[in-house]
């Protein structure tokens, strides 16, 4: 959207019309009122990932999104991969103020229909249906609304007149069936709820209609991601309207969402420009302009500039306003106010970059290191996990978390063996416990840039590879950053000893271990799955803790559930092994690029590392590749990931055949992608001929052409995308590809271009104003996807992926929820680029 002038806008604000407290249908289809809106199936049901609690109904009360999943499912409290409808059809009908979805159970051939209606505070919410509850349903099926728990913490409830306080830890009973399966007991049941009564904010009334009767769970006694849900069976043998609620949220009258002043919370270089972003409710009036105010040692505070707040105009469902107090370049402590909102403190100083990335190579990155025991201070993180790894996923079979096995399992072990060697090296991927290849390489590559431009010699870290283990706050003489590609070579390099080529990655076998919180080490064993001996045996093992048995053992049974380092527990990962040419090209680039950075420091590491990488080249180079794509497991472009490997051997060996293919590739990957491509294409110059030279700057010209028409969508200035997995990996790619290319063609970008992202990071972004990266900045998100979000928490350094687009107009970021991983969930090649972007713009602002 393109600014308008600030007083035509203001003009338009002041002639709007009050909106009436009557929930009714915008022009965005969903039921808004003023404090209270209503989305019905916005969302595609699940997201990403199967149940993301993105869809359904949804209530955003008083600018925060409080329920969720309004829709019929088969469980009390459903858990991620539990099962949930299809959408078939979603009508709105504006004239009679409904919206109408068609729902679908293809597994039960069972149809159903949701009507919402709006009038007055509330909407009607109805179940129809045309044919009887199948059978196999009955007793299962129920209409479902979850609400947030961190919305009603320390609040109450009344049922129909009874009183009950909202738990903060799950203590319901369970029932279990037969089969071991377990389900929480209502914690209060009647025909009308009332949540959060003492609070007019967070009050919500439901009636239930007719014979229907509500049922509130407490989805935390299944899983610590579960929600409160209210709940309502669906009856057998009726059909039409099966299940009626009233719902009603309270408004404040005249409710305005608090302005968002949006800024770097670490702060600025003097020289670069400082704007900060205000983000206004849509029935606000701006004001005119805004206050930097400095803060001096004795608490005194100043105001040392007054600017106009200048209109930008609306995007989503926010008005703007930009505060630019470039002219600033006095060192100094800082604050913008913007009419009775104060703004977190901020720096002004050259080194204000100088130490952001620290935490990201001292924490984040040790943190996640797989396959050895990480300790800081009296805290261990997790003790050498994983060295039971591992098996030889089946053919022909699709996995959780976008894993799949072709016909082929591409190696010489059977389905379930175990193929040695793969137990060293590698982080895990994000908050859960896999070993992703792609992240894996993307990770090394980067770090290898920043080695390489930054030579950072930073040693907090000790690392011992031969006693499995790493000490965080104790230096040991090797820059922490050769170690971290040294460990992930490592892992690379073991695909290629014990299989011969790049595999998909490492994965938690069983779904119950996929949410594994805490400790990684007590996931699995340690030991190696040995089939022939009894997984329900008991025995003491030296060092090991003693394992409980299931049922009686018989004597012989006592000393056969553990041999040596074997067990008969099936608990080991699984090694998805199906070739794909992209993985190869994408290790052998990694590879080829580590053997640069470890000479000097590992030579036998590095030798072994640039023969592999050549040898897979030859070796793609001699065949057609094997094209096997699932998921985001099996390597990015195939053209992408061969032109990487080009270049990263080119850089390494200076052979000619290199160079020949990459500028072969270049109108390829330039055409497609060319901002995930622009680093490695850039680091190839000085390599190539001034016809590579010439196509890139062409390539370089059109993606300027694009970047400055994206930069003029939102009043951040960056890219923000609107996918299932929330866009700050885009957003420090398209700095990192504008650092690259500003260096090669200065004259077509600004150095605003590259810092522009890190600022964006740091908190001038929408829905929110705190830093992304976990421990950096005044106020940042310390409530985390991470192995410890169970306690509420973080790790220093990591980077979680940002706001969230919610269809159709809702931008979220949950700082006190930690369990939306499209939102929350840190990443370790995230965590890598903004290690590179942090150090390029600390020396990119140091020249001036």
């Amino acid at each position: 959207m393109r600014n308008i002038n600030a007083m035509l806008w203001m003009a338009l604000l002041l002639s709007a019309p009050i909106q009436a407290q009557d929930l009714r249908l915008n022009a965005q289809d969903y039921f808004e009122a003023r404090g209270a809106e209503v989305l019905v199936f916005a969302n595609t049901p699940g997201g990403l990932f199967n149940d993301a609690k993105t869809g359904g109904i949804e209530l955003v009360h008083h600018g925060e999104r409080t329920a969720t999943n309004g829709d019929v499912r088969l469980n009390r409290t459903p858990e991620q991969w539990d099962a949930i409808a299809e959408l078939v059809e979603r009508k709105v009908d504006a004239a009679h103020q409904r919206i109408e979805t068609r729902m679908r159970y293809p597994q039960f051939d069972f149809d159903y229909r949701i009507e919402v209606q709006g009038g007055g505070d509330g909407v009607t919410v109805r179940v129809l249906l045309d044919k009887p509850l199948p059978k196999a349903l009955q007793g299962r099926a129920g209409f479902n609304l979850e609400f947030v728990p961190v919305a009603y913490f320390g609040k109450s409830y009344l049922v129909d007149g009874k009183t009950g306080l909202f738990p903060r830890h799950p203590s319901a009973l369970m029932d279990a069936d037969a089969d071991g399966a377990t389900e929480p007991r209502a914690i209060a049941s009647g025909k009308r709820i009332v949540l959060a009564p003492e609070d007019p904010l967070r009050r919500v009334t439901v009636q239930a209609r007719g014979e229907t009767m509500l049922q509130l769970y407490d989805g935390r006694n299944k899983a610590q991601n579960g929600w409160y849900v209210l709940r309502s069976p669906l009856p057998a043998g009726r059909t039409g309207k099966v299940i009626e609620w009233q719902v009603n949220a309270n408004t404040v009258p005249d409710w305005l969402r608090a302005p968002v002043i949006a800024h770097s919370q670490v702060g600025y270089h003097p020289a670069q420009d400082k704007i900060a972003v205000i983000e206004l409710d849509r029935n606000d009036t701006p004001q005119r302009s805004a206050r930097l105010v400095k803060i001096e040692a004795d608490g005194s505070e100043k105001t040392v500039f007054e600017g106009p707040a200048t209109a930008w105009g609306r995007w989503l469902r926010y008005n703007y306003l930009r505060f630019d107090f470039s002219q600033v370049r006095e060192p100094g402590l800082y604050r913008v106010d913007y009419g009775a909102q104060r703004g977190d403190p901020f720096r002004i100083d050259a080194d204000v970059y100088a130490d952001v990335w620290h935490s990201t190579l001292d924490v984040y990155l040790p943190v996640q290191m797989d396959h050895v025991r990480v300790r800081e201070g009296y805290r261990t993180w997790h003790g050498a996990s994983h060295l039971d790894d591992a098996l030889q996923a089946p053919p022909n079979y699709e996995h959780f978390d976008l894993y799949a096995m072709g016909a082929q399992t591409d190696t010489k072990s059977a389905p379930f063996e175990h193929i040695p060697g793969l137990n060293v090296g590698g982080w895990l991927d994000a908050g859960d416990f896999d070993i992703r290849t792609q992240t894996q390489y993307h990770l090394v590559g980067m770090l290898v840039q920043t080695w390489e431009r930054f030579r950072p010699q930073r040693d907090t870290t000790t690392v011992s590879q031969q006693a499995r283990y790493v000490e965080l706050h104790r230096p040991d003489g090797k820059p922490d950053l050769l170690q971290q590609i040294e460990h992930g070579t490592r892992y690379l390099l073991a695909q290629y000893r014990t299989v011969g080529h790049a595999i998909h990655g490492i994965v938690e076998a069983h779904l119950y271990q996929y949410p594994h919180l805490g400790d990684a080490l007590s996931k699995t064993d340690g030991l190696v799955y040995d089939k022939s001996l009894d997984p329900h045996a008991a025995q003491r093992h030296p060092g090991r803790m003693f394992v409980p048995i299931t049922q009686s053992p018989s004597p012989e049974q006592l000393v056969t559930r553990r041999e040596g380092e074997r067990s008969g527990e099936f608990d080991d990962r699984w090694a998805f092994t199906t070739r794909a040419s992209a993985l190869d090209y994408g290790s052998a680039a990694a590879l080829a690029a580590a053997s640069r950075a470890l000479r000097g420091y590992d030579d036998a590491l590095a030798d072994e590392a640039l023969r592999t990488a050549q040898k897979v080249w030859d070796e793609e180079q001699s065949r057609p590749p094997y094209t096997f794509k699932f998921g985001n497991t099996t390597g990015g472009p195939l053209a992408d990931e061969e032109f990487k490997a080009a270049v990263e051997l080119l850089q390494a060996t200076k052979q000619d055949k290199y160079a020949r293919r990459v500028a072969a590739l270049l109108p390829e990957v330039g055409t497609r992608f060319f901002g995930d491509n622009v680093a490695i294409a850039v680091r190839a110059l000085p390599m190539m001929d001034a016809g590579y030279k010439a196509k890139l700057r062409e390539l370089a010209q059109a993606y300027v052409v694009g970047l400055r028409k994206s930069q003029q969508e939102n009043p951040f200035g960056v890219i923000v995308t609107r996918a299932g997995w929330a866009g700050n990996a885009a957003v420090v790619t398209q700095a990192i590809a504008n650092d690259y290319l500003r260096r090669a063609f200065p004259d077509l970008l600004d150095r605003a271009d590259v810092y522009r992202g890190l600022d964006y990071l740091f908190g001038t972004h929408p829905g929110g104003d705190h830093s992304f990266v976990s421990a950096v900045g005044a106020k940042s998100q310390l409530v985390a996807y991470g192995m410890n979000r169970a306690d509420f928490s973080y790790i220093a350094g990591g980077v979680v992926p940002g706001v969230l687009v919610l269809p159709p107009d809702l931008p979220e970021n949950r700082t006190n929820w930690p369990f939306f991983w499209g939102q929350n969930e840190y990443v370790v090649d995230l965590g890598g680029s903004y290690l590179y972007l942090a150090n390029a713009v600390q020396e990119l602002l140091a020249k001036e």
